[in-house]
């Protein structure tokens, strides 16, 4: 495309949609909030944004509560007070992305490994916004042919990793350890454990059923799941920005 392309006609990057859907959803930020700070490149957009307004003095007496320690970074960098669940158990808002988001607004949240805390603040909010680009639609969750996330302790990893394969071998599903791209090491969470990735061929089916039966084995500790909790979706895509609410 040549460079003297008009700046309406260029196609927007993932980034540029990203960025779209994140400012959107912080116009549902009010002054006074107490707010769950998102993880992911998504999520990064809305915090910056969220400390962007607080420097102009646009919004005052926001407390976040960070869902990782890289955003709790990031949030401090920018000057953002930050609080945990303990001293604020209901928020009143999150904003954070996800990697798959269903007609239903049910999600799957964890490819970059925070859907633990994620999971936790997300779950005690009053509202729950959601930031995607279009790429992230999906007819069912694990449509993509990309992770869904499990949680895990250490120990025995593998014998739990066989048994979440097992447990979902009719969708096609491969089990593999999340390892660090640099060391070949496992990949660890901020909490210490491992992630389990499962890779579905086929639609799990009933997704209350499937969570209850990963939660009940004895060795997973969460899984990206988020089923029920999305109260908006915001969409970025080529065409807008679009708004679904529950």
């Amino acid at each position: 495309m040549p460079s003297s392309t008009p700046l309406s006609l260029r196609i927007l990057t993932q980034d540029e949609l990203k960025k779209i859907a994140a400012y959107k959803a912080v116009e549902y930020v009010e002054s006074g909030m107490v707010l769950g700070l998102g993880t992911g490149s998504t999520a990064k957009h809305a915090v910056d944004r969220i400390g962007e307004l607080l420097r102009q003095g646009r919004l005052k007496n926001i407390i976040g509560i960070p869902t990782s320690k890289k955003t709790h970074e990031q949030a401090v960098a920018l000057g953002i007070p930050l609080s945990d669940l303990d001293s604020h158990p209901i928020l009143d808002l999150a904003i954070d992305g996800a990697d798959e988001v269903d007609p239903h607004l049910n999600l799957v949240k964890g490819r970059g490994g925070s859907l633990l805390r994620e999971k936790m603040v997300e779950g005690a909010c009053k509202k729950f916004v959601v930031i995607v680009d279009e790429s992230k639609l999906v007819k069912y969750l694990g449509g993509s042919g990309l992770a869904l996330p499990v949680e895990i302790v250490p120990f025995c990893w593998n014998f739990t990793a066989v048994r979440l394969q097992k447990m979902f071998e009719e969708s096609g599903c491969v089990a593999k350890l999340r390892i660090k791209d640099e060391s070949g090491e496992p990949f660890v969470t901020d909490n210490g454990n491992y992630i389990v990735d499962l890779f579905l061929k086929k639609d799990i089916g009933d997704l209350n059923a499937a969570s209850d039966e990963i939660l009940r084995l004895a060795g997973v500790v969460e899984h990206g799941m988020f089923l029920g909790m999305a109260t908006t979706l915001i969409v970025a895509g080529e065409l807008g920005i679009a708004i679904k609410n529950k």
